[in-house]
């Protein structure tokens, strides 16, 4: 669900230091925001601090998020845990494949570019 940015609030947070956002407002100005903020039903900040932020500095009105009431404090303050610590980055393997990927798509041989010269100039596409 979209909800009013400015109604959003933002009590006591773990993070104190949100870096440098913009590679995040690149990443959403480029894709949309990938995965909503979460709030609680009184639009209490949960997690998704860096993306609210990076959402106001574009200018955004609106922000799509999830609404989830936990029941006890400890359990808000594990789910602003766990949205930061739980996650893994890819291994150094794994992001040089990507990038090998990339590559290559952003650079097709040139059998792939004749097919594709092939099929556009015929009107199969």
């Amino acid at each position: 669900m979209k909800v009013s940015i400015d109604t959003i609030r933002i009590g006591k947070r773990i993070r104190r230091e949100i870096g440098d956002l913009t590679n995040l407002k690149s990443s959403i100005e480029k894709y949309g925001l990938l995965n909503p903020i979460i709030i609680t039903s009184k639009n209490e900040l949960i997690s998704g601090y860096r993306r609210l932020m990076a959402a106001k500095e574009l200018g955004w009105e609106e922000i799509e998020a999830k609404v989830m009431d936990p029941k006890r404090e400890i359990d808000f303050l594990e789910m602003e845990m766990h949205e930061n610590i739980v996650r893994k980055d890819f291994t150094i393997e794994e992001l040089d494949s990507a990038l090998e990927i990339k590559r290559k798509l952003l650079s097709p041989n040139i059998f792939v570019r004749i097919w594709r010269f092939i099929k556009k100039l015929f009107g199969f596409q």
